[in-house]
C-alpha cells in the first residue's frame, strides 16, 4: 500500500474544500484530453458487487440541450411556487443552473437492470447501485477540480421527461445532470452560503450508540 505524505494529505483536504457546485462558467472550450482524463476516474470508483452501474450520456446537440434547459426552467418555476415570503424572494434570485453557459453537459444514470456483479450486495439495498454512481461522480468532480474545471450538479429536473427527451432506457435512472467548464471565479465558500440561503456546518454531528 502506498504511503501518502502529510503534505499530500493536506493538499487532498484543500482539494475537497475548493470543490464547489459551480453555476457560472466561462464559454472557453474544454480540451477533450482533459475531459477524458476526468471521465476515466469513473472506472476507478468503488461499486456494490463490482456492478459498475454508471452510464454517462454527453448532451451535445442543440435540440437535446434546449429540451434539458426547458425541463429545468419548468421544474424551477414549480420549485419556486413551493416557497413563500422572504424565502421565495431569495430563491428567485438564485442561479441554480449553468446549463446556458457550460460547454460540457453530462447526464449520469444508474443502470438498474445491469447483470454485472450478479446482484451481490444489492439484494437488501438495491439503492446501493445509485450510491455507487454518486461515488463515481464525486471522484470525477474532484478530478475535474484538480484540473481547474468547475462542475455543477443540476437536480431541479423531471427525470422521466429527461429520459424521454434523450431517448434513454427506462431501466436507467437519472442520478445527476452535470454542467462542466471553466468557472468564472474560484471560491472555497458555497454559493448558496454566499447568497444567504444556508450555512455549512462546521463539524460532523456524530452520534454514538
Amino acid at each position: 500500500m502506498s504511503e501518502f505524505s502529510p503534505d499530500f494529505q493536506n493538499r487532498l483536504r484543500d482539494l475537497m474544500r475548493w470543490r464547489r457546485d459551480v453555476r457560472r462558467f466561462r464559454s472557453d472550450p474544454v480540451d477533450e484530453d482533459v475531459l477524458t482524463a476526468c471521465l476515466d476516474t469513473f472506472c476507478l470508483a468503488p461499486s456494490v458487487g463490482l456492478s459498475e452501474p454508471w452510464r454517462v450520456v454527453r448532451v451535445d446537440s442543440a435540440a437535446a440541450r434546449a429540451a434539458a434547459l426547458e425541463n429545468f426552467t419548468q421544474a424551477n418555476d414549480a420549485a419556486l411556487a413551493g416557497y413563500n415570503g422572504e424565502k421565495a424572494k431569495l430563491y428567485s434570485t438564485l442561479k441554480l443552473s449553468g446549463m446556458k453557459e457550460a460547454p460540457i453537459q453530462l447526464a449520469v444514470f444508474c443502470d438498474e437492470s445491469t447483470d454485472k456483479g450478479a446482484g451481490l450486495g444489492a439484494g437488501t439495498m438495491p439503492e446501493t447501485r445509485r450510491y455507487s454512481v454518486v461515488g463515481a461522480i464525486t471522484q470525477f468532480w474532484l478530478t475535474a477540480r484538480a484540473h481547474g474545471l468547475g462542475v455543477g450538479w443540476v437536480s431541479i429536473l423531471d427525470p422521466d421527461r429527461l429520459n424521454a427527451d434523450l431517448n434513454i432506457s427506462k431501466d436507467w435512472i437519472l442520478v445527476g445532470y452535470l454542467c462542466v467548464g471553466w468557472p468564472e471565479e474560484n471560491s472555497n465558500t458555497p454559493e448558496l452560503e454566499q447568497a444567504g440561503w444556508e450555512e455549512r456546518r462546521g463539524s460532523l454531528p456524530l452520534e454514538v450508540r
